[in-house]
């Protein structure tokens, strides 16, 4: 007796849920593209953009990543997606500013890089571009946050974009659409342990 209580509690729960899950579905009927962020100190912010580069593409979706920052081009993400006919891939980076120690050049490159996000940002062949580490080019002030949210407010209404990267200004995230937030709980490379090909890059 006691086990169909239990039964007939939880099933009058998960109808309660339901209804109130189908309610929010029902509510949702808009249809547009969507500015996603990922950002914070965690790890996986890329990763997660190119698993929905993967999504986007099992859906017949055309699509563009340019990297702001790397400049690595022997990354298993770059070798698994470049030679996808509907991907076009721009490795547009100088790498780590710790590296170039050169702010002219960084500034440089970034506009660079952002003349090519434009062009997509105007294309409405382009169904998802992702701006990978591009949030650094805000942080640094290499490009002008408003100059850059009206770009990506006035792109083609079905376009999504997914940028990444650490500390997203809150100009930007007040015109995203979702926000994800990855936080650091521990990491591998702080006990030593090198950046591992599969899981690093």
């Amino acid at each position: 007796m006691q086990d169909a209580d239990r039964e007939a509690r939880h099933q009058a729960r998960m109808a309660r849920k339901k209804a109130i899950i189908d309610a929010h579905i029902a509510a949702a009927d808009e249809e547009r593209g969507l500015l996603l962020i990922n950002t914070g100190n965690g790890k996986g912010k890329s990763s997660a953009a190119f698993g929905v580069l993967a999504r986007a593409l099992g859906h017949g979706m055309n699509c563009a990543v340019i990297q702001f920052i790397k400049s690595r081009s022997d990354t298993g993400e770059e070798a698994f997606f470049r030679d996808h006919p509907r991907v076009k891939w721009h490795v547009m980076g100088d790498g780590f500013t710790w590296d170039t120690q050169n702010d002219a050049q960084d500034r440089a490159t970034a506009r660079t890089a952002w003349e090519q996000a434009v062009g997509y940002l105007r294309d409405p062949a382009i169904d998802l571009l992702i701006l990978d580490e591009f949030t650094y080019t805000l942080k640094y002030g290499w490009l002008p946050l408003e100059k850059v949210s009206r770009e990506l407010m006035s792109r083609p209404e079905m376009q999504h974009v997914i940028i990444t990267g650490r500390a997203a200004p809150e100009g930007l995230i007040e015109i995203a659409d979702t926000v994800t937030t990855m936080d650091l709980t521990r990491h591998a490379y702080h006990a030593g342990v090198k950046a591992m090909p599969g899981i690093e890059w």
